[in-house]
């Protein structure tokens, strides 16, 4: 029974070795993450049954006067003599691993090869296969939690097959004293030998399965790093430079043999292997890039004619194409090219639709931002271009009475006014102007206003002599002097007074309005910047409007600050950074 024992564990060791080097292959792990259905069942079946036929042919064969004969079982076997299989190492594990079914089929094709074999006990031998697989799958259930059975559970599980074998031999022939001895012989051996082997399998697997738990986790922490990467690219306006960008950083951080990026109709950017071929304007011709156009899903391809290259010795051979879509239309794939079929693992797979997903959200997003922007934008324009139609009417009256009594300052008032339309007129084309003629336009308002209210109204305008190269969003100052004269000073009959202060404090130009009027009511007061304020005159949308355009165009650091002064009156603050800051921001006409 001793040198059974260690002959099983020899040819037990063997198997395993030839185990592992099968978990080792692309094949056998991408069996662990197939979805369930009776084709893949099948194939399931057909590979364990594979495994259990080695299994029988590295058993042993026992004589009628309990000898071993040691060679390798390969062909029928005499009538007297009785062939020890281990196929059930391999039928318990594809039970466990399939379930029922699977069981069943590696225990069919296993046995029937058993069978073949012939030999006393035969049948027994035969029959316990098919029926060990059955109960297996059905033992697996009461563990459908756990992706994989532990060692432990499933060295207790291959306890009982052995045993199942041996009683169907003393059941199956009752030739008397000779089945019991044969039977005391290799009783004991093939448990021990069974159920462990059927732990380290278990084991092995677990392994593996650790294994692509660990590549899915890097995998999605690179995809995850990729997608921060890819940013700055899917922001560009321009489409080559988008895919001249993404094609050379998918090809450097993924390692592919090569990308391409491409629109409906031609090839934008190709980085990696064939790039002496696959050029940029190529016409998508690809039967598989149309489906994926159409279908809008990924698409794979494990054929070398599947890529409809011309090149007789182009070196790709399978690819991934993954539709990029916006507004639910695809606009453009990105293919990921393979030296070999074998090279797409599950992981590049799921990599390759996590970035698809990704790209085409981002991209949609930033759409939408855009839209919202130029929306956003075309209205505070449009909002600021808008000139008050009291303001201009007062004023022609005022110019019209002094062409009678003052000619002079008539026409001064008049150049005043066109130079404040024209202004006005001209916001709706430019995002950022120069200082100086945000200083004009405020100039022309302040005369004009002044001359209205002559006797009323002083305005001082206190500005530096240097702003060059320094840029203003248009009509941010003159709205708020305004907004003094009509609320502020509205109850205020003399000495009203508006002071317009322009200081530089380190790195930052800040732009004050003051007044002494009456000041804002304590109930809007925190909310005057933040919203339209409905009832007043005008909207309400004139601070507000400022505050927006400010905040879209320079930054939160811009926000107006408003607060009413401790003697009377109010006081609107804001601030922009000048020249070094402001290099970067150009007039946008």
């Amino acid at each position: 029974m001793k040198d059974l024992t260690i002959f099983l564990f020899e040819r037990l060791g063997l198997l395993l070795i030839t185990a592992f080097v099968m978990t080792r292959t692309p094949g056998f792990k991408s069996l662990l993450y197939r979805e369930f259905s009776l084709k893949m069942s099948m194939v399931h079946a057909v590979v364990f049954g594979i495994f259990g036929i080695a299994s029988t042919m590295m058993g042993i064969v026992i004589t009628q006067d309990a000898e071993i004969i040691e060679s390798f079982v390969m062909l029928p076997v005499e009538g007297e003599h009785l062939v020890v299989s281990l196929s059930l190492v391999a039928i318990v594990i594809a039970g466990l691993f399939g379930g029922p079914v699977v069981g069943l089929g590696a225990g069919l094709i296993a046995g029937v090869h058993v069978m073949f074999l012939g030999g006393v006990g035969w049948l027994a031998n035969g029959l316990v296969n098919p029926i060990t697989g059955v109960l297996a799958g059905l033992t697996a259930r009461f563990f459908s939690n756990e992706r994989v059975i532990s060692p432990l559970k499933a060295l207790f599980i291959g306890v009982f097959p052995p045993i199942l074998q041996m009683q169907l031999l003393l059941i199956l022939y009752t030739d008397g004293i000779v089945m019991v001895d044969i039977v005391d012989q290799i009783g004991l051996p093939l448990v021990l030998s069974n159920s462990i082997a059927i732990a380290i399998f278990t084991a092995m697997i677990g392994v593996v399965m650790k294994e692509q738990d660990n590549q899915a986790a890097i995998a999605t922490r690179q995809a995850l790093t990729i997608a921060e990467e890819a940013l700055p690219y899917l922001k560009k306006d321009s489409s080559l430079e988008l895919a001249n960008g993404l094609a050379a950083l998918l090809y450097d951080r993924l390692k592919l043999a090569a990308v391409s990026v491409t629109n409906k109709y031609e090839v934008l950017a190709h980085k990696g292997l064939g790039d002496k071929h696959h050029h940029a304007g190529d016409r998508v011709t690809s039967p598989l890039a149309i489906k994926a156009i159409e279908t809008r899903k990924v698409q794979v391809t494990y054929v070398k004619s599947d890529l409809a290259c011309e090149h007789e010795k182009c070196l790709l051979e399978a690819a991934v194409i993954i539709p990029i879509t916006e507004a639910d239309e695809v606009t453009s794939l990105i293919t990921f090219y393979f030296l070999k079929a074998q090279h797409i693992s599950p992981v590049e797979l799921m990599m390759a639709e996590g970035l698809g997903q990704f790209i085409s959200n981002q991209l949609n997003v930033l759409a939408t931002e855009k839209l919202k922007a130029h929306i956003r934008d075309a209205e505070l324009r449009n909002l600021q271009a808008q000139i008050n139609p009291h303001f201009l009417f007062n004023t022609l009256q005022l110019i019209a009475s002094l062409f009678r009594e003052d000619p002079q300052t008539a026409r001064k008032l008049t150049l005043k006014l066109a130079s404040y339309m024209r202004f006005n007129l001209r916001l709706v084309s430019k995002s950022l102007v120069e200082l100086e003629r945000e200083f004009e336009h405020v100039e022309a308002y302040t005369s004009i206003i002044q001359e209205r209210f002559r006797g009323r109204l002083k305005i001082n305008f206190d500005k530096p002599t240097d702003v060059t190269n320094i840029f203003i969003p248009p009509s941010t100052i003159q709205p708020l002097v305004e907004n003094a004269v009509q609320h502020g000073l509205k109850n205020v009959t003399d000495d009203a007074r508006v002071d317009i202060m322009i200081k530089k404090y380190g790195g930052e130009l800040v732009i004050t309005v003051r007044d002494n009027g009456c000041g804002f009511p304590k109930h809007i007061l925190p909310q005057v910047s933040y919203k339209p304020l409905v009832g007043v005159k005008n909207g309400g949308t004139g601070i507000y409007n400022v505050n927006q355009r400010l905040v879209h165009l320079i930054g939160e650091t811009a926000r107006l600050k408003i607060m009413n002064l401790p003697h009377g009156g109010s006081e609107v603050r804001f601030s922009i950074p000048i020249p070094n800051q402001m290099k970067e921001m150009q007039v946008m006409g």
